[in-house]
């Protein structure tokens, strides 16, 4: 039986995220719908789920010793990462010692902060299709390897990065050199590894939102979603496929959660070409595709995040089709002012979610648009055009 506290009184129950971006207030909010106190950390002050959370933290979450000394400070019921840049041997020492509740696991935090960590699971130790791939640590091991049987085209891809940074596909070898240095940009540490990956001729790719909850494993609907770069810009839901594609997504998404353990929401990453299905990525946390779930089902993935990690029941039943769309800083420039939202929610059946960023960049996620309709292709359609409606600037 699950029992929950009183927020700011010697009984609450106390919850920390590490990394307090949009993804992270959002699962705030539903902790705090719940009576959890909640506890905010990121790297740079007021980011948006300092805003909302009841305490608010910042540090450098890669520093093991800054990460230990905050968490043995504010002694938290649960720590759910947010992000991958976290010191993740401190949450397995810690974990190991009984001080704390690591969400999924600390070993699943480890696993999923690289691709490598990732990747070798799934294909190496669980057999999950994945396309073929490389880990190189050099720009002469990545011509070897593209030369030694990856081939052309190919994806390249930091071991540690997010929301596409660094991300670049190959089409010959005049773009391996300018890969590699975008990859070493791109990158979330200082680690000159990469994976580079045999480009897989896929009809499209989908989000499993996965919730292993105390009632068993559900999915969601699959989302499907267009990225630019890597990044994601539009997601919708349902994705239509064939039932032998989305009973292999459900296979495949099982044996990669059943493996790492634990309770939350896992957003993973497929390739599908009829009925055949890839393993692409994991994250053990809400996924930026399933944004779309704000409007689309009756719980929404960060609300069926932090149902599950609290051992409550859980319900991922569709309300209605939907979409969503995302605006774009478009200025880099520090407390940017927002115009046209009025005239994006006069489009039908939309919500806007601006996420209050303190610092706006010309390719930074400021916020998105959500749409519902019966025909997914209307939702999409007004998704965009309400994203598109509003309008960061300098005040």
């Amino acid at each position: 039986m699950t029992t929950l506290g009183t927020p700011l009184s010697p009984h609450a129950t106390r919850v920390m995220l590490l990394g307090s971006g949009e993804l992270g207030r959002e699962v705030l909010i539903a902790l705090q719908r719940l009576g959890v106190e909640t506890i905010a950390v990121d790297r740079y002050p007021d980011a948006p789920g300092h805003q909302v959370a009841h305490h608010a933290r910042t540090i450098t979450m890669t520093d093991p010793e800054a990460l230990r000394a905050l968490i043995e400070a504010d002694k938290p019921d649960l720590v759910v990462p947010e992000i991958e840049a976290i010191a993740t041997p401190v949450l397995e020492a810690l974990e190991d010692a009984g001080a704390v509740r690591v969400i999924p696991t600390a070993r699943a935090a480890r696993l999923t902060m690289d691709r490598e960590g990732i990747r070798r699971l799934a294909a190496e130790t669980l057999g999950v299709s994945t396309s073929p791939y490389r880990f190189c640590d050099s720009l002469s091991e990545l011509q070897e390897a593209i030369d030694g049987g990856i081939g052309y085209p190919c994806v390249v891809k930091p071991v540690m990065s997010s929301s596409g940074k660094g991300q670049s596909k190959i089409d010959g070898p005049d773009d391996v050199a300018a890969a590699w240095e975008y990859a070493m940009s791109g990158s979330r540490v200082s680690n000159t590894r990469i994976i580079v990956e045999g480009f897989i001729d896929f009809d499209y790719e989908i989000t499993l939102l996965t919730v292993r909850a105390l009632d068993g494993t559900q999915f969601c609907e699959p989302i499907g979603h267009k990225q630019v770069s890597g990044d994601y810009v539009e997601s919708w839901q349902p994705h239509p496929m064939s039932d032998a594609a989305l009973r292999s997504a459900q296979e495949i998404a099982r044996a990669v959660t059943e493996n790492l353990g634990g309770q939350g929401i896992f957003g993973v990453e497929l390739f599908v070409k009829g009925d055949q299905v890839w393993f692409s990525e994991v994250s053990p946390r809400p996924h930026d595709t399933g944004m779309v779930t704000m409007v689309t089902q009756w719980q929404n993935e960060f609300e069926l995040h932090a149902r599950a990690i609290l051992g409550l029941p859980v319900d991922t039943t569709l309300k209605s089709p939907g979409a969503s769309a995302v605006i774009y800083g478009g200025v880099d420039a520090a407390g940017v002012v927002f115009d046209g939202v009025e005239a994006a929610l006069a489009v039908p059946h939309t919500d806007i979610r601006l996420f209050g960023k303190p610092e706006s960049f010309v390719k930074r996620r400021m916020g998105v648009a959500l749409a519902y309709d019966a025909d997914v292709d209307i939702a999409r359609a007004n998704a965009v055009e309400a994203a598109s409606r509003v309008s960061p600037r300098v005040p």
